[in-house]
């Protein structure tokens, strides 16, 4: 089996910050991550803050984690290629869809100017705030809501990243794209889907296909 799907965790005995240097240089730059902006956002978000106490000391693993409310925290490789294919400068206002743990959101913050995050679940988007508040995360705003809709009231956005699997591409959000702006999300059934780039030019929507993932519903009246 080639080694991109072998989940490895870091060496024993590594602190926290080691980990993290560890994951930049093994999961991410080995596997084609080249945003140097990303790479450093990635290397100081603390991720183990963002996960549950149980899985603390897998926080670096090289795969996805449980975060109750039957969602994840996403694979970091898969956080730092999304957040890659939207290629921000720093001046952006970005929409999330799916806050989760706030580890996405904390990523997002350092590489934008605004971020605005909607989740369904409000105990997840009440854990993220706390979490972004104690590392002074101040660049962000939250909303539990259906992320299906958006967050029309901010529109329209440089960037929007969605971190759960529509069947279709929600309309709510295309027409909450700037012109010009990007927007990564997973489309598909069920447990299998392929990772979208679009990029709105006028009212035209170029589509891009990337790799297959597999990601959680989004739950909504756009999605299922």
């Amino acid at each position: 089996m080639p080694d991109r799907f072998f989940r490895a965790s870091p060496p024993k005995g590594m602190t926290f910050e080691e980990q993290r240097a560890w994951m930049v240089r093994t999961q991410l730059e080995r596997w084609a991550v080249r945003d140097s902006r990303v790479l450093q956002a990635m290397g100081a978000v603390p991720r183990e803050r963002f996960v549950p106490a149980s899985e603390r000391s897998s926080a670096y693993y090289d795969g996805a984690l449980p975060i109750g409310e039957e969602q994840t925290i996403s694979q970091p490789y898969v956080v730092a290629h999304m957040t890659e294919l939207l290629a921000l400068q720093g001046d952006e206002t970005v929409l999330e869809i799916g806050t989760g743990s706030g580890y996405q959101t904390a990523v997002l913050a350092m590489l934008a100017s605004q971020v605005f995050t909607v989740e369904r679940i409000a105990s997840l988007s009440q854990r993220a705030a706390t979490i972004l508040a104690e590392l002074k995360i101040d660049n962000v705003h939250f909303l539990v809501g259906d992320g299906s809709l958006g967050w029309p009231e901010h529109a329209p956005y440089d960037a929007i990243l969605v971190t759960c699997a529509a069947p279709k591409m929600p309309a709510p959000l295309l027409k909450q794209l700037s012109d010009g702006g990007r927007m990564v999300t997973p489309i598909g059934p069920r447990g299998y889907q392929d990772l979208v780039r679009v990029v709105r030019k006028g009212d035209a929507f170029e589509e891009e296909r990337l790799s297959p993932v597999a990601f959680v519903p989004l739950i909504g009246e756009h999605g299922w």
